[in-house]
C-alpha cells in the first residue's frame, strides 16, 4: 500500500527525521490557512497523487504571496495529474501539501528497501539526488551507494559513518545523517515497510539536512498488524475496478488491452498473459481469482472484467486441483448466464473432473469455447476477435 507525501512525512516526523513544516490541504482556502499556519513568504504547493515524477509533470509549484497560493491550489485540486508513471488519465488530485519554501545546498538520494532476492533490507543511497536520479542509476551506476543489512545484526553505527562519508558530508551532517539513518530502519522494521525513500534529502543553505520529498510503501501482507496505516489507505489513487476485486479477494490489475484473462494462480496468469501475446493479442487485465475458486467468485469476477469496454474476447484458464472442475464449469455457466456476456469466452480446463466439466460446458447451449490446452486456448481466443 502507498502513502501519500504528507502521511509519510507524518511518520518521519514520528520517528525523529527532520521534515519541513507543511500541512495537507483539500480547498484553496484550506491551504491558505496552511500557509499562515506554517509562516514563511514563500511555499511550495504539492499535488498529493501515489505516483513519481510530479515535478516535471507541474504538480509541485514554488509560490510567493498567498494570493499565487490559493491560485496554484485552486488550480490542481480537482484537477488530474498525468506523470511518466501514470496512465494516459493521470491521477485525481484530492489533496495539496503546502510546506515552507526551502533553500537548498545539495540534495541526496537515501531509501531502504526490502531486497527479496537477498532475503535482507538494503539502503540505497547517492550524492546525487532530485528529480534526475532514475537517469543517474541508469546513465552513471557508479554514484549509486548499496549496502545490505544483516538481519541479525540490524544497522550497525558504523554503517551510517560509512555511508555519511561516502556522501561527502560534514562533520555535523555526519552525526544527523546517523540519527536519519537510525530511523529509518526503525519506522521499516516497527511498520513493516517494503519502501522508504527520501527523494531529495536536502542539505539546506546552512547545512540542516531535511527530507524534503518522501514516498513509503507498506507491505500489504502485514496491515493487518497496523490498523492505523491500513487507515491512511486512499482508493481514488487506484483504478476502480481494482479497488472492487480486493473486495472479493481477487487479484487485478487493468492493462491497455482487449482480452480479459481470468486465472486461478500468479504464475498461471503470467503463462496466460505471455502465450496471448505470442500469438498476437493483448491482454486487457492479470486477474488471479485464488487456489479455493468458487461459482460466486466465478460470477464477481466476469462482472468485474466485463466493466472494462476494451473487452472484446475472454479467456478463462483454470487447474482444479484443490478445487474439482465441474464446480469451475458450474460457475462459469452461471456467471455468464447472469452477466449476459455478448463477446466470446473460450475456457480451458486441466485437473480434477476435467472431463464432467468440458461436458457441462459443451452441453449449456451458451457460446462457450473450450480448448484443449493453453496454447490452443491463446490460438483460439486472439482468432475470435478477427486478429
Amino acid at each position: 500500500m502507498h502513502l501519500h507525501e504528507y502521511q509519510s512525512k507524518d511518520l518521519l516526523a514520528a520517528y525523529g527525521i527532520p521534515v519541513p513544516p507543511g500541512r495537507p490541504a483539500r480547498s484553496a482556502e484550506e491551504a491558505r490557512a496552511c500557509a499562515q499556519a506554517v509562516g514563511g513568504k514563500g511555499w511550495v504547493v504539492k499535488a498529493q497523487v501515489h505516483a513519481g515524477g510530479r515535478g516535471k509533470a507541474g504538480g509541485v509549484r514554488v509560490v510567493t504571496g498567498e494570493t499565487e497560493l490559493v491560485e496554484t491550489a485552486a488550480a490542481l485540486l480537482g484537477s488530474r495529474l498525468v506523470t511518466k508513471q501514470t496512465n494516459a488519465a493521470g491521477q485525481p488530485v484530492n489533496t495539496v501539501l503546502v510546506e515552507t519554501l526551502t533553500e537548498i545546498g545539495a540534495e541526496y538520494y537515501l531509501s531502504m528497501m526490502v531486497d527479496r532476492s537477498r532475503e535482507r533490507v538494503a539502503i540505497i543511497a547517492s550524492g546525487a539526488g532530485g528529480m534526475d536520479i532514475e537517469e543517474v542509476a541508469a546513465r552513471e551506476p557508479e554514484k549509486i551507494i548499496r549496502m545490505y543489512l544483516d538481519p541479525a545484526a540490524g544497522l550497525q553505527p558504523y554503517q551510517g559513518r560509512r555511508l555519511a562519508f561516502a556522501l561527502g558530508l560534514d562533520p555535523a551532517q555526519r552525526k544527523t545523517f546517523s540519527s536519519i539513518l537510525a530511523g529509518l530502519f526503525r519506522l521499516v522494521r516497527d511498520k513493516d515497510l517494503s519502501l522508504v525513500e527520501l527523494n531529495p534529502l536536502a542539505s539546506t543553505r546552512d547545512g540542516e539536512l531535511l527530507a524534503l520529498d518522501a514516498k513509503i510503501q507498506v507491505d500489504d501482507n502485514a496491515l493487518y498488524r497496523h490498523p492505523e496505516l491500513a487507515g491512511l489507505h486512499d482508493p481514488t489513487q487506484e483504478d476502480e475496478k481494482e479497488t472492487r476485486a480486493k473486495r472479493f479477494d481477487l487479484n487485478y490489475v487493468a492493462l491497455d488491452g482487449n482480452i480479459a484473462c481470468m486465472v486461478n494462480g500468479a504464475g498461471l496468469a503470467m503463462a496466460t498473459m505471455d502465450l496471448i501475446k505470442l500469438h498476437g493479442g493483448e491482454p486487457a487485465n492479470f486477474l488471479d481469482v485464488g487456489g479455493g475458486t468458487t461459482a460466486e467468485r466465478v460470477a464477481e469476477a466476469f462482472k468485474l472484467i466485463m466493466s472494462d469496454d476494451n473487452v472484446e474476447a475472454v479467456l478463462v484458464n483454470i487447474f482444479g486441483g484443490i478445487v474439482r472442475c465441474d464446480l469451475i464449469a458450474e460457475g462459469i455457466i452461471h456467471a455468464v448466464k447472469e452477466v449476459g456476456i455478448a463477446v466470446p469466452v473460450v475456457v480451458r480446463l486441466e485437473g480434477t473432473n476435467v472431463e464432467r466439466g468440458l461436458e457441462m460446458l459443451e452441453s449449456s447451449g451458451l457460446d462457450i469455447i473450450t480448448a484443449e490446452d493453453l496454447t490452443d486456448a491463446a490460438v483460439k481466443v486472439v482468432s475470435a476477435i478477427g486478429h
